[in-house]
């Protein structure tokens, strides 16, 4: 009996995954546990295994294309059997989740508003729509066009059934008509290299960031001397204690400072602010496919050692691309750190729609004044980029201030 090969469904907040690479063709014989093909979200990846033995009979989506979860990408029978009525597309091409979103501006589905008055529009136009309205399309590819500028009708579809897919996208020209290409030399004077999702993903949301909110930094340091010598302490009983990073300290003393500036912990919806109860912290994450920022979520009810270990849990399975995408959402302040690489001062972009974001630098010495003697001394920089439209700048710079004397004083903020 035939069985479907289903798109699964990675955590709540993902719609659609990527098909990355197929290890089985039409025709192999397949096992139970065998590896049947790869997928990524825009933040992680994974790998599917056959749940069933015997003959891959068929297989509806190309390496390269976006799928709906919970969609049938292919089917597992014996030799003989029929196929065909497992196919998400059936006979024009598409699957449910893009009927009507095929096509371009003026059909149904498309997200481009509709003209102002049908009066307006000339036969011309709608004879070309006619036209646009059999071009076949994925909602990846179309979205790819429009980032590189190029008009996708001009596109070779290799996709099943005559369909534009996001490599079709990816091979055409985008030099203007008419210009004359420049010469390359012998090998090639460049290499281009295509966006992956998880870097688009990372464009599209700064880029919305800076353009779409009124960010300001601030930026300060504080006294790490006693943040130093506890950390010496805590190394000296590993077992016991665990790994106790900078970071883990960091976060550990903002989920607790950041519960007296609500504004700095919430969401900013168009004219509104919505202000969290709970604070759920994302820390951010180098990647090789990135930036990832998991949450912590629930960060001021956890101990010290709780909060290091589920943060090593999360940036291995940002690292490994195993974190489940519900990690990937939900918080309401963002921590970054660039002090491991020697950066001393920066600003963060805020990760929206959260209000603000706290980068951490490297630690450097300097002077101060105490009692009438200078004192050489460990100083850590911290840099708050806020949103202007939810706080201004006096309740960001307390925020600040308290979290300088949180850190200072450490060993009473574990006490409380």
């Amino acid at each position: 009996m035939a069985t479907p090969v289903v798109m699964p469904k990675q955590g709540q907040s993902v719609e659609s995954c990527l098909i990355t690479k197929w290890y089985k063709k039409p025709g192999d014989r397949v096992r139970k546990g065998d590896l049947l093909f790869s997928y990524e979200t825009d933040k992680a990846s994974f790998e599917e295994e056959a749940e069933t033995e015997g003959v891959l009979l068929a297989v509806f989506f190309s390496e390269g294309e976006e799928v709906p979860v919970m969609t049938t990408v292919g089917v597992i029978g014996e030799e003989g059997e029929d196929a065909a009525e497992f196919d998400p597309r059936g006979r024009d091409g598409k699957t449910p989740a893009e009927e009507g979103k095929e096509t371009t501006p003026g059909t149904a589905g498309d997200a481009s508003p509709p003209p102002e008055a049908p009066e307006q529009r000339s036969i011309g136009d709608k004879q070309g729509e006619r036209e646009e309205e059999r071009i076949k399309i994925s909602p990846r590819a179309r979205n790819l066009a429009a980032q590189r500028g190029v008009d996708y009708r001009r596109a070779t579809p290799t996709g099943p059934q005559g369909r534009i897919i996001a490599r079709d996208i990816a091979a055409l020209s985008v030099e203007l008509p008419g210009a004359e290409a420049p010469p390359l030399q012998a090998g090639g004077d460049f290499e281009e290299v295509e966006f992956s999702s998880a870097r688009k993903l990372i464009a599209r949301r700064m880029h919305a960031s800076l353009s779409e909110s009124a960010q300001v930094t601030l930026h300060t340091s504080f006294d790490a001397s006693s943040l130093i010598a506890l950390r010496k302490e805590i190394k000296k009983d590993p077992e016991r204690l665990g790994h106790i990073t900078f970071t883990d300290m960091i976060v550990y003393a903002v989920a607790r400072t950041i519960r007296n500036y609500p504004e700095l912990n919430a969401h900013i919806l168009g004219d509104k602010l919505r202000l969290f109860r709970r604070v759920h912290l994302g820390v951010a994450v180098d990647t090789e496919r990135g930036l990832l920022v998991p949450t912590l979520f629930d960060a001021d009810r956890k101990t010290l050692v709780e909060t290091a270990v589920e943060l090593k849990r999360l940036a291995k399975e940002c690292r490994e691309g195993t974190i489940n995408p519900d990690y990937l959402t939900g918080a309401g302040f963002t921590i970054t750190n660039l002090g491991a690489l020697g950066i001393e001062s920066f600003t963060p972009v805020i990760n929206p729609p959260q209000t603000g974001i706290l980068g951490v630098n490297a630690i450097t010495w300097r002077i101060k004044e105490d009692k009438g003697e200078y004192l050489h001394y460990p100083a850590m920089g911290l840099s708050l980029t806020f949103d202007h439209r939810a706080l201004d700048g006096a309740p960001a710079a307390r925020f600040l201030q308290e979290l300088k004397e949180n850190l200072e004083k450490f060993i009473f903020l574990l006490c409380k």
